[in-house]
């Protein structure tokens, strides 16, 4: 990421695999960004040296202020808010809410059973295959970003608004 110019935006804590990502980005010269609720950092688990930190009030503002900073969403291995993040921003992407782009980087196969059930998402018609191709997904960093650099999102799901449907 340092190396293309990309900056890292995430929760702003000092522990875990996402404390050794933002570590990693500003050894190597890059900005790391961090958003965290007060909750958070009054346990102490904030990442002090980041080149910026923000402290909001809540789960939401955070999630919402680390959306609006960032340009893309990139799910690591990781756990149930890891996966909640991550499938808040595909939805809002398939709403039209952002057209940002979305994936997995799939170290060690980690998402392949989720992957597997995105596939009978679609073949079960709950999910347009257009919405499911629209999610980046490798197991390898470079061409990863190399994807995100050239993602175009699909067509919006609805395109005529309840304004125009009932206006004369």
């Amino acid at each position: 990421m340092a190396r293309r110019g990309i900056g890292l935006v995430y929760g702003g804590g000092n522990i875990g695999l996402m404390g050794i990502v933002a570590d990693a980005v500003l050894a190597a010269g890059g900005t790391a960004t961090g958003v965290i609720p007060r909750s958070l950092f009054e346990r102490e688990i904030a990442h002090l040296g980041l080149t910026s930190l923000e402290v909001v009030g809540t789960m939401h503002e955070r999630k919402l202020r680390m959306a609006e900073l960032s340009d893309g969403f990139l799910a690591l291995p990781g756990g149930a808010g890891t996966l909640e993040e991550i499938f808040e921003q595909w939805t809002w992407a398939q709403l039209g809410i952002h057209a940002k782009p979305c994936g997995f980087l799939n170290t060690g196969d980690y998402f392949d059973p989720l992957l597997t059930m995105i596939a009978r998402m679609t073949a079960e018609a709950f999910l347009d295959v257009s919405y499911a191709r629209m999610l980046l997904i490798d197991d390898r960093i470079e061409p990863l970003l190399d994807a995100y650099a050239g993602y175009v999102p699909p067509a919006l799901k609805w395109t005529t608004s309840h304004a125009e449907a009932i206006e004369p």
